[in-house]
């Protein structure tokens, strides 16, 4: 399996990206949590697939309490889609399976 990594930006106030963040965890397929303030990185959260509910609160709790001392806040989410490998088609076609005889 192929997979595709690409990031996400969400920039609110405090109480909005702590939820923004706890829905996007949610919704599955995130590797990391980034959160910057302008051009700096202040913290950085590895997940695991499946972290959630009280396993994820304290990054939660983390997430909320920097946003709120912090001004000109972002974070990054760094997620990963999973694609299936391309199958190949057959360079001949292939003749149907014979009728069952009965």
């Amino acid at each position: 399996m192929e997979e595709k990594t690409f990031w996400q930006t969400i920039k609110a106030g405090s109480g909005e990206l702590v939820e923004a963040v706890r829905k996007v965890v949610h919704e599955g397929n995130v590797r990391r949590v980034i959160v910057r303030q302008g051009d700096r990185t202040v913290a950085e959260f590895p997940l695991t697939v499946g972290v959630v509910g009280t396993v994820f609160a304290p990054v939660l709790a983390a997430i909320g309490a920097l946003t709120a001392l912090l001004t000109d806040c972002s974070i990054l989410v760094e997620r990963v889609q999973t694609a299936e490998p391309k199958r190949e088609e057959p360079a001949e076609p292939q003749e149907p399976p014979p009728a069952p005889q009965n």
